[in-house]
């Protein structure tokens, strides 16, 4: 029996991932409605409603209107509203609508918006994205959580979506990717911080040359360094957001997280070096990691006093 597919969906956040799946989603013939708080803001306003249109989303001026006669929710907001969005959401569902909570947070944190499902009539789904959504789009790995996680699977299939149900239990999940990022974040970090130190004693071929003899198969002469340094200067204020929920989940573990603090301090040091310096030109098209240090340390040696 085909699963029952959805025909009305709405996508709170309309940043990155959510403009991403509302496109592939409206593309696929199904009515979509968003809400961003953006869309109150008037320096960004027109830029998101004109988002929204070339998407072909239809674009709503609240949550409530966003959710009402939708099948499937999807929040895609920040960290830090996630909790919020859906203690509104929860308190607005009607029988039968999904809400799926695809954000980056910790699992008590999901389980603090689960439990705010318990009186609704609505089901709620957590869903941890265990890879970048913009190469592979609609099609990224989800892992679902929750008493509906297994009847959802097969109806994201249904519309182009990839999710697998992991666990009836809210925040499996999530630690799952939590714990994960700990080491992807954290490699990372790792290497700008490596990278950018080599960078300045002249040594940063021999390191590299080191590492490419110790893990051959890894790319480190090739282009892993750039495309890794490459995602903190792009996604690193979102991603050291991330490594903070990191943190809570390890602490939550009874681990005092050293790792995931310093992954996220130095996630966060790219960007802000990249924004006060005002090098953001060399963060993006045809991005080279030396590029970028050399026009950091640059901007810092014309600001020392001589």
């Amino acid at each position: 029996m085909a699963a029952q597919s959805f025909q009305k969906i709405a996508v709170i956040g309309f940043g990155e991932v959510g403009g991403i799946f509302g496109r592939d989603l409206a593309d696929r013939g199904i009515t979509v409605a968003t809400f961003d708080i953006l869309f109150d803001s008037p320096p960004v306003r027109d830029a998101m409603l004109a988002k929204a249109r070339d998407c072909g989303v239809h674009s709503c001026e609240s949550v409530g209107d966003c959710l009402r006669g939708s099948e499937l929710i999807i929040s895609a907001v920040t960290a830090s509203s996630a909790v919020g969005v859906a203690e509104q959401a929860a308190s607005m569902l009607a029988p039968g609508q999904v809400y799926l909570d695809i954000n980056s947070v910790s699992p008590r944190t999901k389980s603090r918006m689960a439990d705010q499902f318990e009186p609704s009539r609505g089901e709620f789904v957590e869903a941890a994205v265990m890879a970048a959504v913009s190469p592979q789009r609609l099609k990224v790995p989800m892992l679902l959580g929750g008493c509906y996680a297994a009847e959802l699977a097969p109806r994201l299939a249904a519309i182009g979506m990839n999710g697998k149900a992991v666990s009836e239990r809210v925040g499996i999940p999530s630690a799952t990717k939590m714990c994960r990022s700990v080491i992807i974040k954290g490699l990372e970090a790792l290497v700008v911080e490596s990278m950018f130190a080599a960078r300045h004693y002249g040594a940063e071929e021999a390191v590299l040359a080191s590492l490419a003899a110790t893990y051959p198969d890894m790319g480190w002469d090739k282009n892993l360094p750039d495309y890794l340094i490459s995602r903190v200067a792009e996604h690193g204020r979102r991603r050291a957001a991330e490594m903070r929920e990191a943190a809570q989940a390890v602490s939550d573990a009874g681990l005092e997280p050293h790792m995931a603090r310093a992954t996220a301090a130095r996630q966060d040091w790219l960007v802000d070096e990249i924004a006060s310096h005002d090098v953001k030109d060399r963060a993006r098209e045809n991005f080279s990691w030396r590029t970028l240090a050399d026009a950091i340390s640059e901007a810092e040696n014309s600001h020392k006093p001589r």
